[in-house]
């Protein structure tokens, strides 16, 4: 793949289409930008699309950009990582429907990244909006793998890598694809200096939060039994009663309270003790915030995207935002209805030969210039 070309899209034999993504992920003195991308994965017509990963992330935006038009394809999405899904790579593996972990590879999930100047209030904003972001791109991973938002936040929050093997546990990849095998440095493939461990060698021990819930499931078995002693010892049955028995019995002394139950039927009630309604209220309050932070987070993912089509600045984000609490639906009318590119999505008066501008050469991705527009 050239040097330009960090994104493309191969035809497969058999009507298959394949997204290659092997280089930091953004437009920026690129050929390929990621509009370009997502409008080319919107024309794909196969009912199956195999994305192959091995990229240290880039721009955020871009990232999410891709994933978005991945998401909404009705093809199978099929990703392969090959050797590195980091950052905003591991947001766009978020979109398969299967994700398959190749052996020796690794992904890395952590906090949304800005290089950027001005004064204190300007600061705070970027602040609010790099949260924002980085709220969004953890309800991927905890919608993926299951597991509380808060343990998926402290994750990201600690920038978290996964070996293969580990990705798979964790849930956020399905599976394992061959033997395993050495798969080389990667940091020798990419540099990994910026991050805050270069690589799964250097990073501690993921804590999985699926681990539990494996643990719990083992405990199922042992969980019933001891139901089934509780129901017998209240029922004033024998101990060796099978299963059938007590449930008998069971509906007997149900049967019983039939009375005092229609009574609240016909009040238009039910009668639930105190304890129970407690819970209730808490796992509805539990639903409630849920879903407030899967809405709160769906609607950045939208308008961050808008941002990458070059709908409206990153500044107005904020705006944007207030807008959508006040009148969603008149708000995405609006949005929908902005022209895409409005504003300039790659910089102009630059030739796209992927060399500094002082005509030095070198790689213009290890640029303070460059650096500044990755969101990771």
């Amino acid at each position: 793949m050239s040097k330009q070309q960090w994104c493309r899209i191969n035809a497969l034999a058999g009507g298959g289409a394949e997204l290659l993504i092997y280089d930091v992920i953004g437009s920026y003195w690129r050929e390929t930008s990621a509009q370009a991308i997502a409008e080319q994965i919107k024309d794909i017509t196969a009912d199956e699309i195999t994305v192959r990963i091995n990229s240290p992330g880039g721009s955020a935006f871009d990232g999410i950009a891709i994933m978005n038009a991945l998401r909404a394809h009705n093809a199978r999405v099929v990703v392969h990582v090959d050797g590195l899904a980091a950052s905003a790579a591991s947001v766009i593996a978020m979109a398969g429907d299967e994700i398959v972990m190749g052996p020796g590879s690794q992904m890395m999930i952590h906090e949304a990244w800005v290089f950027t100047e001005g004064d204190a209030a300007f600061l705070r904003s970027e602040a609010d909006r790099l949260d924002k972001m980085s709220d969004s791109i953890t309800s991927l991973y905890a919608r993926r793998a299951g597991g509380d938002f808060d343990e998926w936040r402290a994750l990201v929050a600690a920038e978290t890598w996964f070996t293969a093997e580990e990705a798979v546990t964790a849930g956020l990849a399905d599976r394992i694809d061959g033997d395993a095998a050495e798969n080389g440095d990667l940091a020798a493939t990419f540099n990994l200096s910026r991050f805050r461990f270069a690589g799964r060698a250097q990073a501690p021990a993921p804590r999985i939060p699926s681990a539990e819930a494996v643990e719990a499931n083992n405990r199922k078995e042992d969980d019933m039994s001891d139901l089934m002693k509780g129901l017998r010892e209240r029922l004033g049955i024998a101990e060796n009663a099978d299963e059938a028995t007590v449930l008998s019995a069971l509906d007997e002394a149900l049967a019983e309270r039939a009375d005092t139950t229609d009574i609240a039927a016909r009040a238009g009630g039910v009668i639930v003790d105190a304890e129970r309604f407690a819970a209730m209220q808490s796992r509805i309050a539990e639903f409630e915030l849920h879903v407030e932070r899967q809405q709160a987070a769906e609607v950045t993912a939208y308008l961050n995207k808008a941002v990458a089509d070059g709908k409206f600045e990153p500044s107005k984000l904020s705006h944007y935002e207030e807008l959508m609490k006040e009148a969603p639906t008149a708000t995405r009318k609006l949005v929908d209805a902005m022209p895409a590119n409005r504003l300039p999505v790659r910089e102009v008066g630059h030739d796209g030969d992927g060399v500094g501008g002082d005509g030095s050469g070198g790689d213009i991705r290890q640029s303070a210039a460059y650096k500044a527009l990755e969101g990771f």
